[in-house]
């Protein structure tokens, strides 16, 4: 063990700059951490590195006393510059927020996080408002006038911008914080008479004015007044004696001298001095306290004291009065160095009915959605039933489920896609397949009905067509009653009829009439013998599904159910009757287009057959004549040598 002391004291020492006496960075320790402030223009990526070579990282600044902390070195670091010119300078701290991550107003640290971890602290100390970017990384920086002094009233304020590069490092950037924790402090080295401390970190910095030396620093005392010759030197390691408790390994005061006794520096001593008369001193300690193992410092005699536990833990001195014990207040236990309390997360016993969410120190049971909080006897949680809910959120049926609810609609009607919650009318008529209907259909609001073509009716199946009469004088008898019983609440699809009327040419045309009828089940069915079915081909239509019957007449027809139902069947009739009218009116054209069409081809023949007439007269006058070829005179000469007169051979 002394040589693996020996090594690392010689290690330490003989880095640059170790024993020199002077301080070459500025540097601040205290509590459990160490903080170093350097110049350097650089980017917050190198500087980043520069810190995590030697141990540690940027620094944070997690509450108001670390940020008092890091200005005491942001001081030491600017007092040997004192021409410096009046200009705002910046120093990167290890606040940085990632690219993609979005600005969130709601937390102190806007979105950002810590190099080290965490981003929930509550200390911020913005500089103003910052700008919502997502698009690239951000990171912090520490703003300070370089010509004014500063002040523990005037906390550095923090300014957010890019994080620079190493050839643009930033817009004033002068330098970084770096930060270094370590598990534990020894106290700085007393001397009794004239010295020199000088004290080497483990991140490689030296200082002779240390408030806490962190652990595993080495300690170069030089005693004397200067004179090399006279001079003695001393080495030490600030090292853990046991869990929690560090010093140096030393007994008694240091550089002790006869010539001064008590007189320099109360002889080394944390307390009390006692001189001898041979000029030798020993330190003592006040009532209360007691001399520790080193000789020097002294410690209460309650070890509560000192005030060992940390954060909301309470010390409990032991039955000795040497031990201690730290407590946590309810929903909190100690953590793994038994000194301070975290959070206990009572969620992990599920003690909620439902949701449970960890707050510090407790929880508190929440209801997920589609429930509340129950009353006295109710249990925690009770559901909600949305379908009671004024108006409700449902166009038509609502069903209440165990926590939600569903939707539903008439008969007719389906849910819309979008929130499933209206309902849209279903058109049967236009629906994948056969239609319902074998001839005409017409869809309604939640519904359809069938219909026939002018001349056919309404079968008492409310879907198929027959052929209708069609009387072509006035009706001989008394109108007759089409339906006989009637069973309460029954409906029927329109039916349509036909009515005799005259046409422009005064030929009877039947003009379809529709009405709705209400019949009992057991309603008797009368035919009529000239009664056929229509074409399996004609067009297809829907009804409403019911039960109805017909009966054709000669005459005008009344319905046994009144004047009421006649007329709110003949309004549901005006599109049947104007679609047959569209019909008829589309073949009366067509009919028209073909007249005329064979009427202009029999004007065409009849001109082309007098052409040719009068062709054919022109010819048959020129065959009446005959025509003689003229002979020359030559010719007409007799040939002497001709056997016969009057020939040429």
């Amino acid at each position: 063990m002394a040589t693996f002391t020996g090594l690392l004291l010689l290690l330490l020492l003989g880095q640059p700059g170790a024993g020199t006496g002077g301080d070459t960075e500025a540097v601040v320790c205290a509590g459990m951490a160490c903080y170093t402030a350097h110049w350097g223009k650089l980017s917050a990526a190198e500087a980043q590195n520069h810190c995590s070579q030697n141990g540690g990282n940027l620094a944070t600044v997690k509450s108001e006393e670390e940020a008092q902390h890091i200005q005491r070195a942001l001081a030491q670091l600017l007092r040997p510059e004192a021409n410096l010119t009046a200009r705002m300078g910046k120093f990167w701290i290890g606040l940085q927020r990632e690219k993609g991550k979005c600005l969130d107003p709601s937390l102190p640290l806007k979105g950002f996080s810590w190099v080290g971890g965490g981003e929930d602290t509550p200390y911020a100390n913005w500089y103003k408002e910052l700008r919502s970017s997502c698009i690239s990384k951000r990171c912090v920086s520490l703003l300070l006038d370089l010509s004014q002094p500063l002040l523990s009233s005037h906390l550095p304020r923090w300014a957010e911008g890019p994080c620079g590069s190493s050839d643009s490092p930033g817009n004033n950037i002068e330098g970084f914080v770096c930060k270094f924790s370590f598990k534990g402090m020894c106290r700085p080295l007393a001397l009794g008479g004239p010295g020199q401390v000088t004290y080497t970190t483990p991140f490689k910095t030296t200082s002779s004015s240390l408030e806490a030396v962190p652990f595993a620093s080495a300690a170069n005392v030089v005693c004397g007044d200067g004179d090399q010759d006279k001079s003695q030197s001393h080495y030490f390691l600030c090292k853990e004696k046991a869990p929690d408790v560090f010093d140096w390994g030393s007994s008694g005061p240091l550089c002790v001298s006869p010539k001064y006794g008590c007189s320099f520096n109360n002889g080394g001593c944390h307390q009390d001095c006692f001189e001898g008369g041979d000029g030798s001193f020993l330190c003592g300690c006040r009532p209360g306290f007691r001399l520790l193992d080193d000789l020097v410092t002294c410690a209460s005699r309650n070890p509560c004291s000192s005030s060992p536990c940390r954060g909301g833990a309470t010390c409990i001195q032991g039955s000795h009065g040497k031990n201690y014990t730290c407590h946590c207040p309810q929903g909190y236990q100690l953590d793994s160095s038994q000194l301070d309390c975290v959070d206990v997360d009572e969620c992990q016993d599920s003690p909620c009915a439902q949701e449970c969410v960890n707050t510090p120190g407790g929880f508190r049971c929440e209801c997920w959605v589609g429930y509340e909080p129950g009353g006295p006897g109710e249990g925690a949680c009770r559901d909600v039933d949305e379908c009671a809910l004024d108006p409700s959120p449902c166009a038509q049926g609502c069903t209440n489920t165990d926590g939600s609810f569903y939707c539903s609609c008439q008969e007719g009607y389906s849910l819309a896609e979008e929130g499933g919650t209206q309902c849209q009318d279903v058109d049967e008529c236009a629906g994948p397949g056969v239609s319902p209907c074998d001839s005409l259909c017409v869809n309604t609001q939640g519904s359809f009905h069938c219909g026939c073509l002018t001349g056919w009716e309404l079968a008492p199946n409310g879907v198929s067509c027959t052929m209708g009469l069609v009387s072509l004088g006035p009706p001989s008898g008394p109108p007759e009653e089409d339906y006989k019983g009637k069973k309460k609440g029954s409906t029927m699809a329109p039916a349509a009829t036909a009515s005799p009327t005259r046409g422009p040419e005064g030929t009877p045309r039947a003009t379809p009439t529709t009405r709705r009828l209400s019949l009992s089940p057991d309603a008797p069915v009368s035919s009529d013998p000239l009664e056929m079915l229509a074409p399996s081909g004609s067009p297809g239509v829907r009804k409403e599904p019911s039960t109805h019957h017909v009966t054709a007449a000669s005459g005008p027809q009344e319905p046994a159910g009144g004047d009421s139902s006649i007329a709110k069947q003949n309004d549901e009739g005006t599109d049947g009757q104007k679609l047959l009218l569209f019909y008829i009116l589309g073949t009366v054209v067509a009919i028209l287009l073909l007249l005329a069409l064979a009427l202009g081809l029999l004007v065409y023949r009849k001109r082309r057959a007098k052409r040719e007439e009068k062709e054919e007269k022109l010819q048959n006058a020129a065959d009446r004549y005959s025509w003689v070829p003229e002979r020359a005179e030559g010719r007409a000469m007799e040939n002497a040598y001709s056997p016969t007169p009057g020939t040429d051979c």
